[in-house]
């Protein structure tokens, strides 16, 4: 292990209307953590929240919000209702300043309102996850709302590749014959964000049957990172895939590849690691014995005498600078864990082999959000990060500037509870137009999609 500390590793706690007051720790340079941020300026927020009329979602001054779509309304292509459970989701240029937006469901087998089953976008007839994709016009105004893809199961995260397409994730293993399901899941799936009757609903089995997250993909190389959210024991692993076509395209990972599932040398649980900036050299990747787990989960497979690394939680991931990052949302020792955490952010970098923590919310550095859980994370035109919370009570959006402050996004309340302001769920789905003028975000439950505009790069 190499200890890369910071000397002046810093904790700054920046209070705002709506968060009882948040800080992170934070070592080594976030340059590279930043790394694509259009104009992240490093200034502590943009002030506090400021409660909405409406109760639908606070922001600061400045800020608007549009409501693009909620569950249970009529699909603009006529195939239904707009399912519930809003999860993951990207942004996508579109044609003359439009953008495309590919929406994750999490419907479990008893979602309330499934995924419409149309033909040729349909998995598994008796699933109720998917995607839907919205189309906006250059102002904003939606234009379409249609199914991206139906019947498949707890549709997670995901995340965008570099030729323009949605990977969609199942955080579920059932196999056929379990809670009604008709076919294996657990897998990943490639969503066109313009037309997903070019990429249908073809499982891509060689990337792991397992309960995944999210994905993020190295640009350069085409190897694919996956995170597997499990809760308990055996916990997930954190997972590459090396296509056998690896300069990408639309379709491409159909072809295959090979899976492998991370190891750090004597650290056979990331929540162990409590300080920030610890670093370990020589990872190791080593080859999933099945892959598509037709008898044991992955998790539970013999990776050889050594083992293998587990982490309680790993959920949002993303690639940025020449690194992927990877976030373990929580880890608790009462549940199983080598330690406590109320989220990391590590750092992987493929070319010196090296696994760095770089971000940690409390226990231990004294530092709690007002709810709980950091989950999606992405870039941010001028906060550096933008983080949401999953947790119980009110729920936030927070930013993450270059200097390591945090401040407070988004919010909302839970504290209205009639059909035009109900109580809300977790965020989820926090992404950027093409252009950064606008932040796309998720409540989860009941599903709605807003629009954020405003003073991002002032």
């Amino acid at each position: 292990m190499t200890d890369t500390r910071m000397s002046a590793s810093r904790r700054q706690v920046l209070a705002g209307g709506g968060a009882l007051g948040v800080g992170i720790a934070f070592a080594g340079s976030l340059s590279e953590l930043f790394a694509g941020s259009a104009a992240a300026h490093g200034r502590g927020g943009y002030g506090p929240l400021v409660p909405d009329p409406a109760g639908l979602l606070d922001l600061p001054k400045g800020f608007t919000y549009k409501v693009l779509s909620r569950e249970g309304e009529p699909l603009r292509s006529g195939e239904g209702k707009v399912p519930t459970n809003f999860d993951g989701m990207a942004a996508f240029a579109g044609k003359r300043g439009g953008t495309h937006l590919v929406r994750n469901h999490e419907n479990r087998h008893n979602g309330k309102i499934g995924v419409p089953v149309v033909e040729g976008l349909t998995y598994d007839p008796a699933a109720k996850g998917g995607c839907t994709n919205v189309t906006l016009d250059r102002r904003g105004n939606v234009v379409d709302e249609r199914v991206g893809i139906a019947g498949t199961a707890v549709n997670c995260a995901g995340g965008p590749t570099p030729w323009g397409t949605w990977l969609t994730c199942e955080e579920n293993e059932d196999k056929a014959g379990t809670n009604g399901y008709t076919k294996d899941h657990g897998f990943i799936f490639e969503v066109d964000p313009v037309d997903p009757r070019r990429t249908g609903a073809v499982p891509l089995t060689a990337m792991g049957r397992f309960q995944h997250e999210a994905i993020a993909v190295d640009p350069k190389r085409g190897i694919v990172y996956e995170t597997e959210d499990a809760f308990q024991k055996p916990f997930g692993l954190f997972y590459r895939f090396l296509p056998n076509k690896p300069e990408g395209g639309r379709g491409s990972l159909r072809a295959g590849g090979r899976l492998q599932a991370m190891r750090v040398p004597g650290v056979p649980d990331l929540a162990s690691v409590q300080e920030t900036g610890a670093s370990f050299d020589g990872v190791e990747w080593v080859d999933v014995p099945d892959p598509l787990a037709k008898e044991t989960p992955i998790r539970l497979q013999d990776f050889g005498p050594k083992g293998i690394t587990h982490a309680q939680k790993l959920e949002g991931c993303y690639w940025g600078g020449k690194s992927v990052y990877f976030v373990s949302s929580y880890a608790r020792s009462r549940e199983g864990s080598a330690g406590d955490h109320y989220g990391q952010i590590w750092r992987y970098d493929p070319s010196s082999r090296r696994l760095t923590l770089v971000i940690v919310f409390g226990p231990d550095t004294d530092i709690q959000l007002p709810g709980e859980e950091p989950d999606n994370i992405c870039l941010a035109p001028s906060g550096g990060l933008m983080v949401c919370e999953d947790g119980e009570g009110a729920q936030h959006v927070y930013g993450l500037t270059r200097r390591g402050e945090v401040y407070p996004m988004a919010g909302n309340r839970q504290n209205i509870g009639t059909p035009e302001a109900p109580e809300w769920g977790e965020f989820a789905g926090c992404t950027f137009s093409p252009d950064w003028d606008t932040m796309y975000v998720n409540c989860y439950n009941p599903g709605t999609t807003f629009a954020v505009t405003g003073p991002w790069h002032s």
